[in-house]
């Protein structure tokens, strides 16, 4: 038996691209977006009571990773991408049916519209489902994960200056926290674990509408050069 599924909305967020998006939600409390439903669940009825929610889950689908044959196995970047574990120990983005779930900060709600902060979703991302988060049962005392027990380690991040002063421009402009944005995204260490690149290698991303472009002066800092607008 097959089932199909429909989107209900689709995010608009900080994050243009995939790389640099925090592993999982609320790592980066800076990344904003904003949740644009689709008909009829853009009608006041169906939000009513979410006034008194401060986070949701929020279901969606992978979009830029769907793929045609399944995998059993997967190398988590968590893992150092050269180990290979069962796909249903993952939260890797390789699922069955392309299905993931979030929990996001609901700043607030209006007929069409949530807006979301500490997100980990990609610009355009089909959502399928909305929850609320129900502290009593979504939280688990005693729950244990010995291959995430703890969020990973930070990487110190620098700025030169003409760059944080671009950051500050730009921040200004968008109305976005950009700096925090930034530094909350760069010090999770977005290179792939088994990379060590030399300091002349440069890397960029794209957020918001923004290029920021960084290297590593040494193998575990980061130093944010560039924060140009895009066209």
């Amino acid at each position: 038996m097959t089932y199909s599924v429909m989107p209900i909305g689709h995010v608009r967020s900080c994050f243009k691209e995939k790389f640099a998006i925090p592993r999982q939600p609320a790592l980066a409390s800076a990344a904003r977006g904003c949740l644009e439903l689709l008909a009829p669940y853009d009608r006041a009825e169906a939000i009513e009571g979410l006034e008194g929610v401060s986070h949701v889950w929020l279901l969606f689908m992978f979009h830029q990773a769907l793929e045609s044959q399944p995998r059993l196995k997967v190398r988590p970047p968590r893992l150092g991408g050269n180990r290979s574990i069962g796909v249903f120990a993952t939260r890797a983005t390789h699922r069955p049916n392309g299905i993931g779930q979030s929990v996001v900060r609901l700043e607030r709600a209006e007929p069409g519209k949530l807006w979301l902060s500490g997100i980990d979703l990609l610009d355009g991302t089909p959502v399928i489902d909305i929850k609320p988060y129900v502290p009593y049962a979504d939280h688990v005392p005693g729950a244990i994960n010995r291959l995430a027990d703890a969020p990973p380690a930070l990487v110190a991040v620098g700025w030169s200056e003409p760059a944080l002063q671009q950051a500050h421009q730009h921040a200004h402009r968008l109305g976005e926290p950009l700096v925090e944005l930034i530094e909350q995204c760069l010090a999770q260490d977005p290179r792939p674990a088994y990379q060590v690149p030399p300091p002349e290698r440069h890397y960029g991303v794209r957020l918001w509408d923004v290029e920021v472009r960084w290297h590593y002066p040494t193998v575990d800092t980061i130093r944010v050069l560039e924060v140009v607008a895009q066209a």
